[in-house]
């Protein structure tokens, strides 16, 4: 499942940790995506042009369009080479692209932008953009849109965070045991019900995606991670359990219908 995230379209959260990084998963997708020949955009805001490269080789290199918003974030050198409205307007320019096929649009970070720009904005943008099948004022066809964002989580509160989960298709939360990686993809789809997998994985040195066999565990109904689950005995107005004074009364106790030699 985690190799056929993009074939679903839409906004893919990747929610990664200090201990488990998730920016090795977010470069495997987007090579995934130059491989299979869709239009790969790459909105890079956390870490260097050159670093976000460094391990692809020059065919996947020369398929990747870099919007690099490390360098200069706020434009302060006033290139003309930078889009205006910053990354929110390179995200308007993809959509209002003449080319109808698909397209992947890598964020990294969807945690930076957070920091940098209000969430109702943000959230409206990535609606937007992975929601609609043409834009506002454009005839021109628009293909399968994929967003890949990456998030930081615990550098969030509970607030943004959910958020952006309501707006997710998938969900990709990283984890792992022993030093093995793993995924737990949450998808979500129109009048379906949610589903969800666990997915052992390793990322190679050229950032291909080797999936494999993990513990097995037994298949659980869904539940989220993020939301404590109820007690349904709590609040309750009686006991689900006699003590042993009550079960010996209990016991001592005749029955209106019981036939005995004390009647």
């Amino acid at each position: 499942m985690l190799d056929s995230l993009l074939s679903l379209g839409g906004l893919v959260l990747l929610r990664d940790s200090v201990e488990w990084e998730g920016r090795s998963l977010l470069k495997a997708l987007v090579k995934k995506s130059a491989l299979c020949g869709e239009q790969v955009h790459i909105l890079g805001c956390e870490v260097s042009e050159e670093e976000f490269r460094e391990g692809f080789d020059s065919d996947i290199n020369n398929r990747l369009v870099y919007h690099d918003f490390f360098r200069d974030p706020l434009n302060w050198s006033k290139t003309e080479e930078a889009l205006p409205g910053g990354p929110l307007g390179a995200l308007r320019a993809i959509c209002k692209r003449t080319d109808p096929g698909p397209i992947t649009i890598a964020l990294d970070s969807l945690s930076w932008l957070l920091l940098h720009l209000p969430c109702t904005t943000l959230c409206q943008a990535l609606h937007a953009v992975s929601h609609q099948d043409s834009c506002p004022g454009d005839s021109s066809p628009v293909g399968k849109v994929s967003v890949l964002g990456l998030l930081h989580e615990e550098l969030h509160g509970p607030g943004p965070v959910g958020a952006l989960t309501s707006l997710a298709q998938t969900e990709v939360t990283l984890g792992g045991t022993k030093g093995q990686a793993s995924a737990h993809i949450l998808c979500r789809r129109p009048r379906q019900r949610p589903t969800d997998q666990t997915q052992w994985f390793s990322i190679l040195p050229d950032f291909s995606l080797d999936l494999q066999e993990g513990p097995s565990v037994e298949s659980q109904p869904y539940s989220n991670p993020h939301i404590p689950p109820v007690d349904p005995t709590t609040h309750l107005t009686f006991n689900l359990h006699l003590s042993k004074k009550e079960r010996e009364a209990k016991d001592s106790l005749i029955l209106p219908f019981q036939f005995s030699s004390e009647k």
